[in-house]
């Protein structure tokens, strides 16, 4: 018997032991993964907050590549030696999240996606052209350091290309069908000098940190920086997508076309869905199914609307009546303006933590918008405001009956709020303050758009039948995104589905089309997550009746940050089970 108590009590004390050593194990992986991620990404490291790199760009050469595949792999071997059912309760969500997001990281190495550093939305010089936008310039030091990371441009552009060559080598370009868009971009990066460039600006008016006896010099260095570093880098690049790249991009649009790319797209949907069963097949069949039930509902809005033509005609009228669209950038922004005030007051009434921290309405910069979607959010660094970026190019292509459905998307209570509190959690390691698995940011960006109309933003039959294009739209993506990648299609079927079946215009109908031929698989993402939230709240409403309550759910979605799907259902699961019995 004695045995049996000393036996019983070592193993009392080993569990705790285990636990503490399991949960260590995992906080250093957390910090070192960090610490990688900051070293290797400079630029991600300034907008953290950290420091240490601000004056570099990162190595992307295929040796820094296949060095980066290593350490993730080491990573999640180390994942793989932890206990997790020694883990707390966050600390699983924790070890599930990682695992997600090392996995990918590993499972898309594979393919060697650094020789496409670009869609045709974005690319690495997207970054480079805001790089402003990431640094506060307040000493000295700070200076400095920025104009070390101008003068790095060009030998970080000259790695992109040199990667851009293996990709034409490879096969693994930007499809030749969508190089017309991004030719445009591309080609308006032309600087006459370095005054003119938004790189040059913090040298035009200082701080008052910033000693007198010292801004001649900066101003002088961060001049030739920019003229020796930065412009030539736009300028060999530009040359070379025009006269290199261009003339020898692939001739199809498939990502299954791609070299091992049947495996590459099946990863890809997995990726941005987060389903770990989710195949092409399946989403272009749920996107069927959702086409078919939201065109019924934009009939319904048509004839609310005393439209009498057909759906065509009406689709045709929306797309070119004047009364539906601004006539200045400046109405555009005031319009999106008071749509967020909107918002704003009803906030505390569908949410118990709203954010902190505050945010802006901005145009698109002008560099890029060409080719870029009719608005996005951008989380800024750390300390600053979020921002609301509204497209103001082609004002003729941004129709009025969209724009409640675009901030309740980009702003309130959609990415702004998501993002925003993600960054306010407290207690977590520091890379869930900013994991951003798709399906979920996304899916939430169009659950919210659905929850302004119980909001009461949409006040017109018009904007409520924006509100059911813009859904229409994500619907359509799951079918001509496994449609153009998966099934056959070409470009033209996927313009023409959109047309028919959206009041989006047709330049907004190109660049989503080619958004999704060069960013295989991340459109999936929203309607993919918007109905899992759908039915998790539905689940929630029918189990707890009257106990239900609206922040709370809303507060229980986005109490954990960004989380995959699973992750996602298990934590509404919990909240439900805990509401039961208060």
């Amino acid at each position: 018997m004695k045995h049996l108590l000393i036996a019983v009590a070592a193993l009392a004390y080993a569990a705790p032991a285990a636990a503490q050593t399991a949960s260590a194990d995992l906080a250093r992986l957390f910090a070192d993964e960090r610490a990688f991620v900051y070293r290797e990404d400079p630029l991600s490291a300034t907008s953290a907050g950290v420091h240490d790199y601000d004056d570099r760009l990162a190595s992307v050469t295929p040796q820094t590549q296949a060095r980066q595949a290593r350490e993730n792999e080491a990573f999640l071997n180390r994942l793989r030696s932890i206990d997790r059912a020694q883990l707390l309760h966050q600390e699983q969500v924790s070890y599930d999240l990682f695992e997600f997001m090392i996995g990918q990281r590993v499972r898309l190495a594979r393919y060697d996606d650094w020789r496409l550093p670009f869609n045709s939305d974005s690319g690495f010089y997207s970054e480079i052209l805001l790089i402003n936008d990431a640094h506060t310039l307040r000493t000295v030091s700070d200076y400095e350091n920025y104009i070390a990371r101008l003068n790095d441009v060009r030998r970080y552009f000259r790695e992109q290309i040199a990667n851009m060559r293996i990709g034409l080598r490879d096969g693994f370009t930007l499809p030749r069908e969508i190089i017309g868009g991004v030719s445009q971009v591309i080609g308006g990066f032309r600087f006459e000098n370095a005054e003119a460039t938004n790189f040059y600006a913090p040298f035009a008016t200082f701080p008052a940190s910033v000693p007198e006896s010292e801004r001649v010099r900066l101003r002088e260095a961060g001049r030739a920086a920019v003229t020796n570093s930065v412009i030539p880098a736009f300028d060999e690049f530009r040359t070379f997508f025009e006269t290199e790249y261009a003339p020898r991009a692939r001739t199809t649009i498939a990502a299954t076309r791609l070299p091992n790319g049947r495996a590459y797209y099946a990863d890809l949907v997995r990726y941005y869905t987060t389903l770990p069963d989710a195949t092409p097949r399946q989403i272009h069949q749920l996107g069927l199914r959702e086409v078919a039930r939201i065109r019924a509902a934009m009939e319904v809005e048509m004839r609310a609307s005393g439209f009498e033509g057909s759906f065509a005609e009406f689709l045709a009228f929306l797309r070119t009546d004047p009364q539906f669209y601004a006539t200045t950038p400046e109405q555009l922004l005031r319009e999106a303006a008071w749509i967020t005030r909107e918002i704003d007051a009803e906030m505390p009434n569908y949410f118990g933590r709203i954010p902190r921290r505050p945010y802006t309405v901005r145009p698109v910069p002008a560099a890029i918008a060409p080719n870029y979607t009719g608005g996005r959010y951008s989380g800024g660094r750390l300390g600053q405001a979020g921002e609301y970026w509204v497209n103001t190019y082609a004002l003729n292509t941004r129709p009025l009956y969209v724009l409640p459905s675009l901030t309740a998307h980009e702003a309130a209570p959609g990415h702004h709020t998501q993002i925003s509190l993600a960054r306010e959690l407290e207690g977590l390691p520091a890379f869930r303050n900013s994991f951003y698995p798709h399906a979920f940011g996304e899916g939430w960006g169009l659950y919210a758009e659905r929850l302004g109309e119980e909001m009461g933003i949409y006040h017109t039959p018009y904007q409520r039948f924006g509100r059911l294009t813009y859904e229409m739209w994500r619907a359509c993506r799951l079918v001509v995104d496994t449609g153009m990648h998966a099934m056959g299609w070409s470009r033209q079927r996927a313009l023409d589905y959109l047309t028919v079946n959206t009041a989006l215009s047709t330049h907004e109908v190109r660049t989503e089309v080619d958004r999704y031929i060069g960013w295989p698989g991340q459109a999936l993402a929203y309607k993919v997550g918007e109905l899992k939230i759908i039915e998790l709240r539905q689940r929630a409403e029918a189990t707890l009746g009257d106990r239900f309550d609206i922040r709370a759910f809303h507060d229980a979605v986005l109490a954990n940050g960004g989380v995959t799907l699973p992750v996602l259902e298990r934590q509404i699961d919990e909240y439900i089970a805990a509401a039961r019995v208060q």
